[in-house]
């Protein structure tokens, strides 16, 4: 019996011995860190619900900082669902649209989000997104031309589909970013239409680019998650004086810290009926 014991013990022990270092972690390299004391800085607001590390936390106090309009999102490459920008979303009463190329995720949402998709808060479309038809799929999905949120994840030509979107302005728009590249340089991948990532670091581009291109589209770089993977971009005509500038690559990049999207943070995620209590 105790031997039982133990062996049961172990992997929870583990467990908690990893969350703790992550904790320790944060503690003294975000919360305690000069760099993040400015009320203006995203970072000091991060917390996970269902994002990949501290996303839900950024976007709640973006909208918190700029109000919200239509409660509407799109995101594209949201997985099974359960870990992505937008899901928390869901649970705070906003409608969306997700996109995403795996038959087995979608499978997957169609269960987990069930009663979402029937009521049609939520919409899911099957299909893999190319620069060449992503404004389609909006058209399809009847996306509101100025949307609040749009995420943009699908591990390759992220650079490129967000150039592509001319007849849209969300008010906030995610992209992730190669952190593995230096704030100074601008660097994109080719555009490959039938790209699918090999799991290495030719993928995406860097954050400089995306700075370039959000300017370009009217759009400044407000902040980056700690974790180093997704970049935060809002509409010029919303900054007034609520985010910390200069809008840079320079000023928000934050390096490669992918263990922290491994954080187990309280119980596996899972998504069913609930309400929400006035």
């Amino acid at each position: 019996m105790k031997t039982f014991l133990k062996s049961m013990a172990a992997p929870w022990q583990t467990i908690q011995v990893t969350e703790l270092q992550i904790d320790n972690y944060l503690l003294e390299n975000l919360h305690k860190n000069p760099k993040y004391d400015s009320p203006k800085k995203l970072n000091r607001y991060e917390f996970k619900v269902f994002s990949q590390a501290g996303e839900d936390g950024i976007i709640s106090e973006i909208f918190n900082r700029i109000g919200t309009t239509n409660k509407f999102f799109v995101e594209f490459g949201v997985g099974n669902g359960l870990e992505n920008n937008s899901a928390y979303l869901l649970v705070k009463g906003w409608q969306g649209y997700w996109i995403e190329g795996s038959e087995r995720f979608c499978k997957s949402i169609r269960q987990s989000f069930e009663d979402l998709i029937a009521n049609q808060q939520l919409t899911l479309k099957n299909t893999f997104i190319t620069a060449a038809n992503i404004e389609d799929l909006f058209r399809e999905g009847n996306v509101p031309t100025e949307l609040d949120l749009l995420s943009i994840d699908i591990d390759g030509n992220d650079y490129w589909v967000w150039q592509a979107i001319t007849n849209y302005r969300p008010r906030v728009v995610i992209v992730e970013y190669n952190a593995i590249y230096p704030p100074e340089s601008s660097w994109v991948m080719q555009y490959n239409p039938s790209h699918q990532w090999k799991y290495n670091s030719h993928v995406g581009s860097s954050l400089k680019a995306l700075e370039k291109l959000g300017h370009q589209k009217g759009y400044k770089l407000v902040g980056c998650s700690f974790s180093g993977v997704n970049a935060f971009f809002v509409r010029e005509d919303l900054l007034a004086d609520h985010f910390c500038s200069p809008f840079s690559a320079e000023n928000h990049y934050e390096p490669a810290r992918y263990f922290l999207c491994s954080q187990k943070a309280g119980h596996p995620r899972a998504f069913g009926k609930f309400k929400t209590i006035e």
